[in-house]
């Protein structure tokens, strides 16, 4: 199910990382590749393989923001909680699944409420206003698929200005100007979005392998689970191709689990 909020935070965040995204490639191919490269092999291949990038994280960060996140379905017919909104302890059945008394539903285990999206979402780790969706058990790997892009973008695009300076020829000293300008922005922005994206990165790793999502860390409500080998709680959100297509973006998302579909249509 694809989803698009009107959170007015999120929408300007959304515009602000394709700003930031296509001025990046438009500083790199007009002014560091094209004036130092252009009747090189490296020149061409630094347009190439920059664009390719930007293509890999707009589809990343696309399907991150189109895609469900893993919200739990409002059922067709209202169920009655009257009994137990003033009791707490009974909020939690036998198997893990507990209720929302804001959405007025049952909820599956680690499912958390989202007061932005107004629902609950299945694993949900955080709402991250940068793809206007929260990130859940279904497109968390996108959204660290766009980190890991957005990444290799930053460090990209420091080295061609370092690169090209190194390389530039005498040019006229009005337009070296304008090229001063554009890279020193350039660094500054690449700067800011690589550490921004390292942080976020190494969180969602850390949770990965703690199992243990953002909203659990908080609100300390980690049950105890079986203990899983780290390559099986990379493959739960990755999924279980091969490890060399986990930043593939392209494969096909995750589906809503049969129980679940079962359990809403009643």
């Amino acid at each position: 199910m694809a989803v698009c909020r009107l959170d007015p935070c999120g929408i300007i965040c959304i515009f602000f990382t394709y700003v930031a995204v296509f001025y990046a490639d438009y500083v790199v191919v007009k002014h560091l590749v094209i004036p130092s490269m252009t009747e090189s092999f490296w020149g061409a291949f630094c347009v190439v393989f920059f664009n390719t990038i930007v293509f890999l994280l707009t589809v990343s960060h696309l399907r991150a923001v189109l895609s469900d996140p893993g919200i739990v379905p409002i059922p067709k017919t209202n169920i009655d909680f009257s009994d137990i909104h003033s009791e707490t302890a009974k909020r939690k059945t036998n198997d893990g699944w507990t209720v929302c008394m804001k959405c007025e539903t049952y909820r599956p285990p680690r499912a958390h409420h989202c007061r932005v999206c107004r629902r609950c979402v299945r694993r949900m780790d955080h709402h991250c206003p940068w793809i206007n969706n929260c990130v859940g058990e279904y497109n968390q790997r996108f959204f660290i698929q766009f980190l890991f892009y957005v990444g290799m973008a930053s460090v990209f695009a420091i080295t061609m200005v370092i690169v090209s300076w190194t390389l530039e020829p005498k040019v006229k000293k009005e337009i070296k100007h304008i090229k001063l300008v554009h890279s020193v922005i350039l660094v500054i922005e690449s700067i800011l979005f690589g550490l921004f994206v390292i942080a976020i990165g190494c969180d969602q790793m850390s949770a990965i392998l703690n199992d243990e999502t953002a909203v659990e860390h908080v609100k300390r409500e980690g049950p105890l689970r079986a203990r899983k080998s780290r390559y099986t709680l990379l493959q739960e959100v990755f999924g279980r191709s091969h490890p060399l297509l986990w930043l593939w973006p392209f494969q096909v998302g995750r589906q809503k689990e049969s129980s679940d579909v079962t359990l809403y249509n009643v």
